[in-house]
Formats: C-alpha cells, structure tokens, sequence
C-alpha cells in the first residue's frame, strides 16, 4: 500500500495552522490504544478544543491486533480494521500513515518525523506500543526468520510459507500460540518451541499447561517445551536448523519468533524522558511521563514498575489521559489509574482458556482443583490462608464459569459458599452478579451501566453497543451482555418476545418438540393446534413461520419437500429448487461428493455448461456451480444432468452442500488415512438431512489441515490412531474454529458420533441457527454436548441413531423426482408463448474471460480483457 502523508517542508510552523488559536494535541502510535484515545477525545469534545494531529508508522489505520490471526481465514485486513482516515477527518482530526517519528525535543516541545518534517505540540500522548522480542541466538537475521505482530509481518509470513512445508514458532505463550495457529492455517507442519518447561508459563500452572499442550497436538502441532534454542544454521532436509542446549536439534523451513515483547520506548529515551530499568515510559496515576505536557498509554508505558501487555489496561490508560485533559482545563479532579486485572479468556487453536488473578497460587493459600482428563477439562481456585477470598484460578477446555469468577474476584467479598460451588454456578445468570460487576473488561461497562440503558429503552445488543461499547471491543462478552439484557427486560415486566413470528409463541425447538410428540406433518394442522390466537383460523403464516415448519416436517419424515402438503410452505429457492440470483437467473449445483469426478463427467458437466451456455465456477466448497440458467430453462438442464448421473447439490435448502477433502492417503505423501473415501461417504449419507441451517464438513487426510476441516461444522482430520472429530467451525462472516470433540475414533464410531450430533442439533437449534453459534448457546457447551453425545446423559442416544437412519434410508434426489412430475414442471413457464419472450430478456448478458456475464454485475469485475502489466493496481482496474 502506498504511504498516506500531508506534504510537509521542514518548518515547524507549517503541518499545523498557525492561525488556529487553539493548543495542539500529537499522538504517536496509531494502533488500538492510540485509536481508543482518538475515540474517548472525540466523545468528550476536545477535538473542538485541540488541534488534533495522529502519527501512524504503519501504512494502515488502526487495526484489531488481538484477532490477528483472522487474517489468515479470509485473505484480507479488512475485517481487522479500527479506522479510517476519512472517519478522522470528519471528527477534525490529522491521520498521517506511513510517517514514523523520528526525534523529540522536550524542550522546544517539537517531534521530528521521517522525511525531516518539524511538528511542534502543546500535548503530547506517546502510544508506541511495544515490538516483538528476539532472543540474541546465533543465526536469528537468516532469510525466513521473522516476527508475528503486524499486518506487513502477516504478509511477510504468508510469502515465505508458499514455499515452505514445515514452521517453527519460537515461544510458547499468548502470541506464540496465536502464530502457531497461523502457520497451522497455511498448511505447514507446526512446532512450538518454549524456553520453559510449559505453555503459556505466565498465566497458567503446570496442570494447566500440560493439557493445554495434550490438547494443542491433538491439533497437530508439536510442542518442545524446555528448550533453549543456541544456533540456527543450515538444515540437511530444511532450510534452517535449529540446535538446542540439551544437544538435540529440530530442523524446519520457516521461524517465528514470539518470545514475547519490549515496550517501545526509544522515543523517550532518545529524548531524556525517564524510563524504567528494564525498559518502559516511566508515569504517574494521570498517565504522566517526567514532563508534565507528555502523556504515555499502552504497552509503552510503565506504571510502578509494571508493564501491561493486554488491550484493556490500555484502555484504562487512555481514559486517564483523557481525564486528566478534561479536569486540567476545567480545573477539576480526575480519575486516576490504579492499575489493571489481566485477567484473560480467549481460545487458542481452538482451546478454550482462562487466567484469572493469581495462577500460580502463593504462600499458605488453599485450593480447590478439579482434573478431568476424559472430558479434556482443568480448573482450578486459589484461595488466601483463611479460605474465604478468591485470589485466583486457571481453565483450560470449559470456561463457562469464567465471568462468574472473575466478578467474585474484582469484587474482593468473602465467599458466601463453599469454594467448590463456584464451579456450580451458570456463568451466563448476569442477575447473580453485583451492579458494579464488570460485564465488559475492554471497555469497562458494568451490568449497572447496560441495565441502566434498557431501563431508558435500548433493547438490542446492538443499540447497547452504540451507547456503551460494550461488546465491541473482543466481543468475548456478547452474550452475557445480550443476557442482561434480557433479564433487565423480563424485571421491568416487558415482553421478551421468544416465539419465531407473529403466528407462533413457540421457538423453533418448541415447534420441533410439538411436531415430533403429536405426529403434525402439515402447517394446517401445526398452526391450528399452537398458533397464536387469532391467527390459527387463517392458516396462512408468514415467511418466517412456513419455511421454518417445512424444514421441520423435512427432518422429521424426509418426504419430498414439494409434495402437495409442503409445496406453498417453501421459499423461493426451495420452490423452485435452485438458487435466485441478483439479475433474476437461476444457479444450476449438481452435488460431486467429496470433490471427486471422472473424467466422463467432467466432460459432460462441460458440454452441459456449454450447450446452455452457463458460467461456470469451482468453488470454496469443490464443486462446480453453473450460472445464468433462466427458470424455463431449469427442467432441460436438470434432465440432462441427471441422465449423466448427476444428483442434486441442495445448494439451495438448508442441509449439507459439501463434504470437502484432501487426496488423502491414496496420493498424498503425508497422508495417514483415506480422506476422499470417507468425504464421499459421509457426504453420500447425510445428503438428504434438512436442518436449521446449512452444514458444510471437510475431512483433511493428516495434520496439514489441507481441508481446513477445523472451519467447518463437522471437521474431522486423519491421525495414525484413526479420526479426530471438530464439532462447531465457521468460515462465514464470524469465524470460528471447531472444538475438539473427540479423537482417535474409528470410522464406525465417527459416523455414529456425527449422527447423533447432527440429529441432536436438528431437534434442539434455533431458527437459521449455525451450529457454531447453538454450539456457544448450549448451557455448558462442549462439555454438556459430550455427555449427550458420548455418555447418553439425557438418554436419546437410540432415537438419534434411529431417527437419521430413517432420514438415509428415505433420501431421494429431489430433482429427480420432480422431473417426473407434471405439475411441479408447469411452475417453470414463464410465458404462454415462449416462443415469443420478449427481446430484452436475450440483451441482459456480456462476455469476458470467455463467459457470460450479467450486465449490471459490480464496477468492481474486470469485465473487458485487459492485458494488466505489474504496476496495474486494483483501483485502476476499478477506473477501467
């Protein structure tokens, strides 16, 4: 990207106008505590007051570095980020990007900039942030070591991993997890290597780590704990070799250091500011450096010998700086830092971890521990010597009891309980915890605060959102959020409206219930029975009602879904059983189980396409879809696929439409297990499932993750000890990596663990629920789904297996069948006299790339052949 500066000379009066009588306000560091600052100044006001000028280093505005790691599911920065330059010239505030502060002079109060540029200031906030820690290691500046901690690192990575098949990430703690995740998503074999004897050694203890690590290479990656890298020199059969004390060696094509970080205080040294030992700004409770006109936040910043390497206390600081702004103009007290919890949740490769308070436990404290080693689950409480404070606890596999303690921890009261029955409580009950319990940590909300805000009238998590930012920093606190919402709501005596539509009462699990008890197959008799009053003598429904009863009826009788009872329930796309697209077209997917396909129907899939003339496209999902197809045309084409073979691919109900896979064992050289045969099993056995919302597998052959099973809602990956299954992922618009479910299985006991999960999920989801988010909904998530699934906790494993056995044994090619029915062909006349239509449906469509195209597909498709030279750039495209 190129670098977005305001055209300076070397002149201190010039970047800044003169003639603007009021002081001046510059920021250095333009990252998350930076932006944060800009957010806290601008709702306060003192953009009005100051002249506002921000310094970014990096050719991009502020971006989410805490989910840095996303940037590997979609390609793109574009989700990550926080800003905008044009957002900051609509608040009167200066972006320069790409412009890294060179020099500072205390004294004359002016800041030197790359490209001897001179700024002088009134105030100045330092949030430099920190940079990555690179251990002095003999061989450290080789080609393919880097770091892991911006956006241009992730590019740099993701260049070298193209040609690399093997990675090391150095450093085993937060960040170190985070890059190892990322290297696993480029399909490279993964090794952490850590210093200490565990993982994560700052936030948890030994049990703890031990199966965090159990867990992590379950994954797939391995772990070297207790290793002190000496030298990198060169490999025999990679490209780097790394020695380590104890005389062992691992050998690898890519390094990543993560051995974590070092306040960014060069700055400050540079210009006589007082800086701690070991590093860091040195500031007082206002977030004041030695000189009473500079401020210092964030990773930067060393309060009382302390530096905080999370987000939050960031946060905490640049509300400081900002108050103590406001209080010195109006001559009034301000909220003083006192320092911060760094208390943590979050989910590394996929594993659910917290650290709260102490995790190491301290002189004379009691402890509560619990160890499950089937259910994957570690928890533990510390306690002071009298055993009635909570001072700390560390889970790894089940957090849900996470904002429970962490609230009984801020708060300092004396247990009321028996420690143990801290464990007991349901997180997610915001009306157990105290007014001032901290709901969210990035932002410091309290439930008082959002309670205080639906008693005015907001009612959705997105309005609370607006008003108090809560749940929109890491969003991990979305859904306890949304529950006191709820809860405050259901207090005031206000109607929570839980029913799915204006004709029903009932959720979609109810209706599910109701359906199954009473033998209801039709939306006459459903809507008669339990629709509300008033609306059950239409029997009409709606939209959302009549889509959502004919799903249900499909998964429970697997009839063809436009039979006579259930035709006039679906919508659109079921009608017509093909996707509507946005020029009134039609898709056209036939199903290719697992991604395999002779030759022969390639072939015709081709002539298919041609003879109709089609777009034609392979998909994310390792199919081809065909586009263009005009209603009318839907019957002849569909009769010609299936005469070759062809069934339907559902792309257009809710059921599964793809089960992706590697080549597996059969031709892969890293392969342990044949992962196309079972792709076109399972997608052959649960083609005919209609469920709450479409379902996407994948099956990887080995480790490598070639499949990217771990993104999908069933996601299994091949060991040499049989199938580790993934139960929950998400590659859509919120990302999500499945939770291990079980491993080592054999495929007997995969196929009946995915029948019971799917037809459990189908029973028990919410309407166009993924089952990512039912996953997180479940009240003890993971663990409970296990106990069902695998214990037959709640005794249903027998109706599940019994109920998809009936769902295969009933499948039928929908298309198929509807061929050979008149009356569902008649739907696709679009006029009496085809013969006749009208001359402007044949003028709607161009050509490029050799294919057919829409005429108002988007400025943003090349749709002329350009020959594109390498300095063509996408917004020239655009222009074009």
């Amino acid at each position: 990207m190129g670098c977005i500066q305001t055209t300076q000379v070397p002149d201190a009066r010039l970047g800044l106008d003169e003639d603007d009588l009021r002081p001046k306000l510059l920021v250095v560091g333009n990252g998350m505590v930076g932006h944060h600052f800009i957010e806290q100044l601008c709702e306060q006001g003192l953009n009005e007051r100051y002249q506002v000028q921000v310094f970014g280093a990096e050719n991009l505005p502020a971006y989410d570095r805490v989910q840095l790691s996303k940037y590997f599911d979609s390609g793109s920065a574009d989700t990550l980020m926080l800003a905008s330059v044009d957002a900051y010239q609509t608040k009167g505030v200066s972006l320069h990007l790409g412009k890294e502060v060179v020099g500072l002079d205390i004294e004359s109060r002016h800041l030197y900039t790359s490209g001897d540029e001179t700024w002088r200031y009134d105030k100045l906030v330092l949030a430099t942030g920190s940079y990555p820690f690179v251990p002095p290691i003999e061989g450290k500046d080789r080609k393919k070591c880097m770091v892991y901690r911006t956006i241009d690192d992730l590019h740099a990575i993701e260049h070298a991993a193209k040609s690399a098949s093997s990675g090391v990430v150095i450093g085993g703690g937060l960040l170190g997890l985070e890059a190892a995740n990322a290297l696993l998503t480029l399909g490279l074999d993964t090794h952490v290597v850590e210093f200490a004897p565990q993982l994560m050694p700052v936030q948890l203890n030994d049990k703890a780590g031990e199966l965090l690590c159990q867990k992590i290479e379950a994954l797939g990656v391995s772990v070297h704990t207790s290793k002190a890298t000496t030298a990198i020199i060169d490999g025999e059969s990679s490209t780097h070799r790394m020695t380590f004390s104890d005389g062992s060696h691992l050998e690898t094509d890519l390094i990543v250091f993560s051995a974590g970080i070092r306040p960014q205080d060069s700055l400050a040294r540079l210009s006589g500011l007082e800086v701690g030992e070991r590093g860091g700004v040195v500031i007082d409770d206002h977030c004041l450096t030695s000189n009473e006109d500079i401020y210092a936040i964030g990773e930067c910043a060393l309060w009382q010998q302390q530096i905080f390497g999370l987000v939050a206390p960031g946060y905490q600081m640049a509300r400081t700086a900002i108050s103590h702004l406001l209080s010195s103009s109006k001559g009034a007290d301000s909220a003083p830092f006192s320092g911060a919890d760094m208390s943590t949740k979050l989910k590394l490769l996929g594993v659910d971890v917290a650290s709260i308070g102490q995790s190491r436990g301290f002189d004379k404290a009691k402890f509560v521990e619990l160890s499950d080693n089937q259910a994957g689950t570690y928890k533990k409480l510390w306690l002071d010597e009298t055993g009635d404070y909570l001072k700390g606890a560390v889970l790894v596999g089940d957090v849900t009891d996470y904002n429970f303690l962490l609230n009984q921890y801020l708060s300092g009261s004396a247990l009321t309980t028996p420690a143990i029955e801290l464990f007991q409580q349901d997180a997610g009950a915001p009306l157990t915890l105290n007014d001032d319990a901290v709901i969210c940590s990035c932002h410091q909300v309290t439930k008082a605060d959002i309670v205080a805000r639906v008693i005015e009238g907001d009612h959705s998590l997105a309005a609370i959102k607006g008003c108090t930012k809560a749940a929109s920093g890491c969003g991990g606190c979305s859904a306890l959020v949304q529950q006191v919402i709820t809860q405050t709501m259901e207090s005031q005596g206000l109607e929570v409206s839980k029913g799915i539509c204006c004709h029903f009462e009932h959720d979609r699990q109810s209706l599910f219930h109701l359906c199954q008890v009473e033998s209801i197959t039709n939306f006459s008799s459903l809507i008669k029975r339990h629709g509300k009053v008033g609306t059950s003598q239409l029997g009409i429904g709606c939209d959302i009602c009549k889509p959502l009863a004919a799903s249900i009826f499909a998964t429970l009788e697997n009839e063809y879904v436009l039979n006579q009872q259930h035709a006039n329930l679906q919508d659109t796309n079921d009608a017509y059983l093909g996707n509507l697209q946005k020029d009134g077209s039609y898709s056209v997917v036939p199903r290719i189980a697992g991604g395999e396909i002779s030759p022969d129907k390639l072939i015709a899939l081709g002539e298919i396409a041609k003879k109709h003339d089609l777009y034609t496209k392979i998909t994310g999902g390792q199919r081809i879809d065909l586009f263009g197809a005009q209603l009318s045309e839907l019957p002849m084409i569909w009769q010609e696929l299936v005469d070759q073979g062809f069934e339907t691919g559902h792309a257009y109900g809710k059921s599964l439409r793809t089960v992706k896979s590697c080549v597996g064992s059969t031709w892969c050289r890293y392969g342990v297990q044949d992962s196309v045969g079972l792709a076109i099993a399972l997608e052959n056995r649960y083609k005919g499932l209609r469920s709450p919302h479409k379902l996407k597998f994948a099956v990887s052959g080995c480790t490598r993750e070639c499949a990217e099973a771990q993104s999908k809602d069933i996601g299994i990956i091949a060991s040499d000890k049989g199938w580790n299954l993934f139960v929950g992922g998400n590659g859509g618009m919120r990302p999500r990596h499945g939770d291990l479910f079980a491993t080592d299985l054999s495929t007997k006991e995969l196929v009946r663990f995915i029948d019971r999960i799917l037809m459990f999920y189908s029973k028990t989801a919410a309407r166009l629920q993924r089952t990512s988010v039912w996953l997180e909904s479940l009240e003890g998530g993971l663990t409970y789904l296990q106990s069902v699934i695998i214990d037959d906790s709640l005794g249903l494993i027998s109706e599940l297996e019994r109920h998809m056995d009936k769902v295969v044994s009933s499948y039928q090619c929908e298309w198929k069948t509807s061929l050979d029915s008149p009356e569902f062909l008649s739907r696709f006349s679009e006029y009496v006299n085809p013969e006749q239509m009208p001359a402007f449906e044949l003028k709607q469509y161009q050509y490029s790339r050799g294919q057919r195209f829409p005429v108002s597909a988007p400025d943003r498709i090349p749709l002329i052949n350009i020959p594109l030279s390498e300095g063509v750039q996408l917004a020239e495209l655009n222009e074009v």
